[in-house]
C-alpha cells in the first residue's frame, strides 16, 4: 500500500462511517498522512480525527475509535493505533508486501505512475510576466495539476518570447489577465531564453530554472553542464539511463525483473538482510513519489520534484553498488537479481517520469 492508497483508504473510512450515521460531519475532501517522525509509532500517521472533532461535536478520540475500527480492516493495513489528543498512526502490512505492490503499480502505471484525479474539481488560471523563470514554472507547474486533473490555463502579460518554444513554453494568451487568477513570480532568471539556451541547452536551463525554489534566484552557471556526480542533473539523468541499461543487460543474459522480496527461500539470510537494508531508502522514495507529485502541484512548486529525483537518484546509486542487480562472472541469474533488477527498473521509472513533468528529455543513453 503506498502513502496515496492509505490516504484513500481512510478518506473512504470517513465516507463510510458518515453514510453509515456512526458519525455526523462534512468529508473532506482529501486526507494528509504522514510519515511517521522519530520517536513516533508505526510507519504513518494522520490528524483527521482532529479535524474532524468539532464539526462532529465529539472528542477526537471518540472520532479516532470510530475510524480505527473501519480502517483496520482494511487490506494493506496491519495495525492502527490511537497516540496522543486522536492521531491515527498506521502500521502496513509487511514491508514485503507493501514493497511488492508499490512496484507492481510502477510497472503497470509507466511514466504516469504518481499521477491521480485529487484535483480533478480544480481549475486553475495563472498569469506571468513575460521572463523566461516564469514561463518555465507556470509549466511546469501546469503539467504538475493537469497530471492531478486539474484543469489549467494560462497567460502572459505580452506576448511570449517565440524562444520560450524551445524551452517547451505554451501560452493560451496574452494581454488583460482573466479572472479569477494566480500570479507566478518566481525571483527572475537575469537572462532572456535566448541567452540560456546558447549557454546551457534546454534541458539544463528548465533544470536551472526550476531546481531552486521561486523566491530564490535560480543557479544558471556552467556547472549544469559538467558531465559528472557532483552535477544533480547529470546524476538524475545518468542513474535513469543506468536502469535502463540494466534492464537492457538482464534480457541480453536471460532474464527479467520479479517484484518480490529477494526470493521467497533465500539461501543467504544474511545477504537478504544486506539487500533489505540497501534497498529500503529507495523502496521508500519510489512508495513517497505519487506524495510528492501531489504536493508539487498542491504548492505550484516544481522544485520539490526535482529534489526528490535528485534523492531517488542518490538512493539508486547507492543500492546499486551495495546490490549489483546484475550477476558478474560465472554467476548465475538468480531471484536476488531479478528482484534488485524490479528496484531499479521502478526508480528509473520514477526517475523518466519526475523528468517527463519538469520537461527535461530522459535519455536511453548517457
Amino acid at each position: 500500500m503506498t502513502p496515496a492508497d492509505l490516504s484513500r483508504t481512510v478518506l473512504h473510512a470517513v465516507r463510510r462511517a458518515v453514510d453509515e450515521d456512526a458519525l455526523r460531519a462534512p468529508v473532506p475532501a482529501r486526507v494528509r498522512v504522514e510519515r511517521t517522525r522519530p520517536g513516533g509509532s508505526g510507519d504513518y500517521a494522520c490528524a483527521v480525527a482532529l479535524q474532524l472533532a468539532g464539526p462532529a461535536a465529539l472528542p477526537a478520540l471518540e472520532v479516532a475509535r470510530i475510524l480505527r475500527e473501519r480502517v483496520a480492516a482494511e487490506p494493506g493495513v496491519g495495525r492502527v493505533e490511537i497516540t496522543g489528543p486522536g492521531f491515527l498512526s498506521f502500521t502496513l502490512d509487511a514491508p514485503a508486501e507493501s514493497d511488492r505492490a508499490v512496484l507492481a503499480a510502477v510497472r503497470e502505471q509507466g511514466l504516469a505512475y504518481g499521477h491521480g484525479d485529487a484535483l480533478r474539481d480544480q481549475i486553475h488560471q495563472f498569469h506571468h510576466a513575460r521572463e523566461v523563470r516564469a514561463a518555465v514554472t507556470a509549466q511546469a507547474v501546469r503539467r504538475l495539476l493537469v497530471a492531478q486533473g486539474a484543469r489549467v490555463r494560462t497567460t502572459c502579460e505580452q506576448a511570449p518570447d517565440p524562444d520560450w518554444v524551445r524551452l517547451g513554453v505554451t501560452v493560451d494568451a496574452h494581454g488583460t489577465p482573466p479572472t479569477p487568477l494566480t500570479g507566478i513570480r518566481p525571483v527572475p532568471a537575469g537572462a532572456t531564453a535566448g541567452e540560456l539556451l546558447e549557454r546551457l541547452g534546454p534541458d539544463a536551463a528548465r533544470w536551472g530554472l526550476l531546481r531552486a525554489a521561486g523566491h530564490d534566484r535560480a543557479a544558471l552557471g556552467p556547472e549544469l553542464l559538467v558531465q559528472g556526480e557532483a552535477n544533480p542533473l547529470f546524476r538524475v539523468r545518468y542513474a535513469q539511463a543506468r536502469a535502463r541499461a540494466l534492464a537492457r543487460g538482464a534480457a541480453a543474459l536471460g532474464f527479467t525483473a520479479e517484484a518480490a522480496p529477494y526470493g521467497e527461500s533465500p539461501t543467504e539470510p544474511a545477504a537478504k538482510t544486506a539487500d533489505d537494508a540497501a534497498a529500503r531508502p529507495l523502496l521508500d522514495l519510489i512508495a513517497d513519489h505519487p506524495g510528492v507529485l501531489l504536493a508539487g502541484a498542491r504548492h505550484r512548486a516544481p522544485d520539490r520534484v526535482a529534489r526528490q529525483l535528485e534523492a531517488v537518484a542518490h538512493a539508486f546509486f547507492d543500492f546499486h553498488d551495495s546490490c549489483p542487480p546484475l550477476p558478474a562472472g560465472d554467476e548465475k541469474p538468480s531471484a536476488a537479481h531479478r528482484a534488485r533488477l524490479a528496484i531499479a527498473e521502478a526508480a528509473g521509472t520514477v526517475l523518466a517520469g519526475g523528468l517527463s513533468l519538469l520537461g527535461i528529455r530522459a535519455p536511453e543513453h548517457l
